[in-house]
């Protein structure tokens, strides 16, 4: 039996998902680390939480969409991202 803390990364990682299966809109990364960093109570980098939104990328299990840019015709815009419905 493990001891001790849960890992922060499986902590962060289940939060993730949950935030997304919860939202009726795909979130920015910004959306989603404001939402972690309030629910745990502590100060989570934007780096680290694209760093597991990434990972559930390679995983297949939350999907992306690129907006187009407001201004820019030739430029992309916010990403977004959504939990893949199976």
């Amino acid at each position: 039996m493990k001891r001790g803390r849960p890992n922060i990364r499986n902590i962060i990682i289940s939060e993730l998902i949950e935030i997304l299966k919860n939202s009726r809109t795909p979130l920015t990364t910004s959306n989603i680390t404001t939402s972690i960093s309030k629910k745990l109570n502590k100060k989570i980098s934007w780096n680290t939480i694209q760093k597991y939104i990434n990972e559930l990328l390679n995983q297949e299990k939350i999907n992306y969409i690129i907006l187009p840019h407001s201004k820019n015709i030739n430029r992309n815009g916010l990403t977004v991202y959504s939990l893949k419905s199976h």
